[in-house]
């Protein structure tokens, strides 16, 4: 469980998160949406311990993540960041065994079991023949799919993903977050993940909170919050909201579509 009370954080004197507070239950996959400059990517910074809070607490199986150093936080949280350029040097393989890291002894030497789940992050991830690539020869897809993996390999029950259908195409969109769907069912991965595709969030997220000015405007499942007058507040744009045919989700669509 990720639990997160009454979370501000501030920013050169300026607070960008304002009193958050969501718990996100184990096998829970919970999107964040809101406008560009909301404050959802200041949240997965906050969690991963990468920004300090001015107030409030994140536990994590009721632990404050506060008193964890950072191998403690890394064995319990892996982060998927947005797309950005990776070390190039790096083969494909040493990337997403970097995600073993927080398990190694002080020599830093892998085990068969850091090769075993390094090589499963890749299987599951559709890399595996990209393993002896460096990264400086990926495309910005594949290099998205690899930083997937290396999170994978952290074997953490929770992640944090921010935006990660970033220069993914359609077929490897589908086959991620299917994947983030089979491991949230199967193996209790609590995932919290910043999407902008609000349909994509509306057909995987349990329950999505909608960021606006660094605050919770809504927070529930898709039915409760992907309403048009909701959205049409938040985006300063009229859209109209159907139910998607075959998943009963729902469906957004701009306003006088046809």
């Amino acid at each position: 469980m990720l639990k997160i009370k009454s979370l501000t954080v501030s920013y050169n004197g300026h607070e960008i998160l304002k009193d958050i507070s969501m718990t996100i239950a184990a096998g829970e996959i919970f999107a964040l949406v809101g406008p560009n400059g909301a404050g959802k990517s200041t949240l997965i910074k906050a969690i991963s311990g990468v920004l300090n809070p001015k107030s409030g607490s994140i536990h994590v199986d009721n632990q404050n993540i506060a008193r964890m150093d950072s191998t403690q936080r890394a064995r319990h949280l892996a982060v998927v960041p947005q797309a950005r350029k990776l070390p190039g040097a790096y083969t494909v393989y040493d990337t997403v065994l970097l995600g073993r890291t927080p398990y190694l002894g002080w020599l830093g030497q892998a085990g068969e079991k850091d090769h075993a789940l390094v090589r499963l992050a890749l299987d599951r991830t559709q890399t595996s023949l990209l393993t002896e690539r460096r990264i400086s020869q990926l495309s910005g897809g594949e290099q998205q799919r690899v930083l997937l993996a290396r999170a994978l390999a952290q074997d953490t029950p929770i992640m944090l993903m921010d935006e990660p259908t970033t220069h993914l195409d359609l077929e490897h969109q589908t086959n991620l977050l299917n994947l983030v769907c089979k491991l949230a069912t199967e193996e209790d991965l609590t995932v919290l993940m910043v999407l902008h595709d609000l349909n994509l969030a509306a057909l995987y997220a349990d329950r999505i909170a909608v960021l606006v000015a660094g605050g919770i405007h809504a927070q529930g499942t898709p039915q409760e919050v992907l309403t048009p007058q909701t959205l049409s507040t938040v985006y300063n744009v009229p859209v109209n909201v159907i139910t998607h045919p075959e998943y009963d989700t729902p469906l957004v669509l701009p306003k006088g579509y046809h």
